[in-house]
């Protein structure tokens, strides 16, 4: 009778850590993932960042952190936070940025031509930031996140979607596309192009590249950088990045 306890208690845990696929996130490229985090489980995701704006403007991330929840397989909870301090003509400003929560949900399986796709929406606090960073209105985001496989080793993943700054009620159109590499069982590789279109301005393009190795199925780390392609975009970054779920 114990011993067909055992079995009824152990094996589908057994199978279900044998289903479990390696950590996703929606770090280091500027592409979210439409994965969902499992049901029941905690990830985190953290970076370190420099951004050259131009000759007399930068900015440091130290961290930006992206905390997620796996509600269900179709459905997790999001909440963002970043320490920001910007240099600006030899004047330095840091702070919490406005505290982003939202969530992800499942839309669609990878079925043909149909890609994997998922909806991404945030909305910002302004009172859940430094003084500094406070912006007049809450701010919402979104985007479809959409992914095809390609090969066994090769992906493409692109996004569509929209984000405002909290102060006009213009919004910023958002598009990225990307195509993910697999080296080895541990180990990708990504290049990107991605921008932003604001409604009232010029649209800025940028471009990208970077690694991710996997450390365990549950714990990753990458690297990244990129530069601007047009004028008004930022002179380049670099970044690195830890991730874990629980």
């Amino acid at each position: 009778m114990i011993k067909l306890i055992l079995i009824l208690v152990i094996f589908p845990i057994a199978i279900a850590a044998q289903e479990m696929t390696p950590i996703q996130t929606d770090r280091p490229d500027q592409t979210e993932t439409p994965a969902i985090v499992p049901k029941g489980m905690f990830q985190m995701e953290n970076g370190f960042s420099y951004e050259q704006v131009n000759a007399n403007a930068s900015s440091l991330v130290t961290p930006s952190s992206l905390i997620k929840f796996g509600v269900n397989d179709h459905f997790e909870f999001r909440l963002i936070l970043e320490f920001v301090s910007e240099k600006e003509f030899g004047i330095k400003t840091s702070g919490l940025s406005p505290v982003w929560v939202g969530f992800k949900t499942r839309l669609a399986e990878e079925k043909g031509i149909i890609p994997l796709t998922s909806f991404i929406a945030h909305l910002s606090v302004p009172d859940l930031a430094s003084t500094e960073f406070k912006t007049d209105y809450y701010a919402p985001e979104f985007r479809f996140t959409m992914q095809h496989t390609l090969t066994d080793k090769v992906s493409l993943g692109y996004n569509l979607g929209a984000e405002w700054n909290g102060e006009t009620p213009e919004p910023t159109f958002i598009y990225t596309l990307t195509t993910g590499i697999s080296l080895s069982q541990k180990t990708g590789c990504y290049i990107e192009l991605y921008g932003f279109a604001p409604q009232k301005d010029k649209s800025d393009h940028r471009c990208d590249a970077g690694f991710t190795h996997l450390l365990s199925d549950d714990m990753m780390v990458d690297v990244s950088g990129g530069v601007g392609l047009t004028e008004n975009a930022p002179d380049y970054y670099a970044a690195v990045g830890f991730s874990f779920r629980l």
